[in-house]
Parts: structure tokens; sequence; C-alpha cells
């Protein structure tokens, strides 16, 4: 079966983006280990899973702009991978092989889940997050920690109702301080 990641940035302080939605606090940091790294991780992967906020934002970015190096190849995944955006607000989803998803969310993501191919990844996507912890549709989180305060903002995980007891697998370390750490459910 394959599984759901999510990945997620997120500040030292707990803030996956800043009061307006701002994600600059991390681009600072960023370095070509950690491009290869990122590049290699949604190699792993063949569709990715987004609200839509989260969707809106990466339409606009990722057809839009002009890419060499490591985040050519990155952004070409993300251009051409399938995506699947879940709300129930979106009237229409334009990014090249992005199908929405409007109703019967957790139904959904179970027959996707059932599906041959690669696993499934979300980028962000709180809201979405929050709601698959608690329909028990997350087989594990990588969360990037950015060794950063900026003390106003998105926080990573709201408004849960119970708590959620996750398993540490192991963390990755890169040069510019920033730690991956990877957790599991405990069911």
């Amino acid at each position: 079966m394959r599984k759901i990641i999510v990945s997620m940035n997120v500040t030292l302080d707990g803030f996956m983006a800043g009061t307006d939605g701002e994600l600059d606090w991390h681009f600072p940091l960023w370095s070509d280990e950690m491009s290869i790294y990122f590049c290699d991780q949604l190699g792993k992967t063949d569709t990715i899973l987004l609200g839509r906020v989260s969707y809106e934002r990466m339409a606009r970015y990722w057809p839009n702009k002009t890419f060499t190096g490591i985040e050519l190849e990155y952004a070409d995944m993300m251009n051409n991978h399938n995506k699947v955006v879940f709300s129930q607000t979106l009237e229409y989803a334009t990014w090249s092989n992005t199908r929405l998803v409007k109703e019967n969310i957790s139904e959904e993501v179970l027959k996707m889940k059932r599906l041959p191919g690669k696993d499934m990844i979300i980028y962000g996507s709180g809201s979405i997050v929050r709601s698959f912890i608690q329909d028990g549709l997350i087989d594990e989180f990588q969360i990037w920690v950015h060794p950063v305060f900026i003390q106003h903002g998105v926080p990573m995980f709201r408004d849960m109702e119970e708590n959620i007891h996750l398993q540490f697998m192991k963390a990755r370390t890169f040069r510019s301080g920033v730690v991956i750490l990877y957790y599991k459910p405990s069911h």
C-alpha cells in the first residue's frame, strides 16, 4: 500500500509560515545539499497532495519561473507529478496533472493508497494534514526544523481535537543547522 508522507518546514518556535503565509524565513539557510535531498525525496513519490491555499501558491510559482541546476529537476517533478487538491471552495484546477477532490475525501484517499504507484507527499497544507491525522491517513512525518524564530505566524498544527503520539524513526542534520525529524504515528 502506498504511504502518505507529510513534509513540512517549520521554525524552531513551531510556525510553518509567517502571518501572511511568508516562507522567506527558510531561504537564507537553504543549500545545495538540501536541494539535492529535497529532489531525492520528491523523486520517491509520484503524487503531491495539497489543500487550496498551498495549491494556489504553488500553481502560481512552479509553472511560471525559470530554474537551473538541481532546482530545474525539482521544478520538473513539481510540474509533472500528479497533484490532488482537496477543497470545497476551489472551482477548478489549472496546474498540469491536477485533479480536484471536493467530497468524500477520506474515502478518496484510501482508494488512492490502494492504487499501484509510488508514495504520496503533502507539502504545507496544514488543514489537510490536520484532517488526515484525525482520519488516521498519515504514514510518516518528515519535519524540517529550521533554526529560526519568527515569533508570529501560522502554527504547524492547530485546533487538534486530541493528543497524537508519534514514534521517532530517525533524524537527518544538514550543515546549515536544519534538521529533519522523521516520525510515524503510534497506533
